[in-house]
């Protein structure tokens, strides 16, 4: 038994460090989530839409719990804009 001790051990320190890693990630995706919300598209250089645009539609390809974790995780709220249909 002390090899499936050591094993089991191994496994929950493996499965702390991911979520620890889940956590910054969740950290990282809500400040951006957050930082993309409050641009003005039509304020910023080509090349920086651009890059919005590729966080964004990585943002937008997130399932509703887990972006809302990373809101959660950065104590952001993002409103929505009623001019959207």
């Amino acid at each position: 038994m002390p090899h499936r001790d050591q094993e089991i051990a191994l496994l929950r320190r493996e499965v702390e460090m991911l979520m620890t890693e889940r956590q910054a990630l969740l950290r990282v995706v809500g400040a951006a989530t957050a930082l993309i919300a409050s641009l003005d598209s039509k304020r910023l250089p080509v090349g920086a839409v651009e890059a919005a645009d590729m966080v964004a539609t990585s943002i937008n390809g997130l399932g509703e719990e887990t972006l809302q974790d990373a809101l959660a995780s950065v104590h952001a709220e993002i409103e929505e804009d009623s001019t959207q249909a």
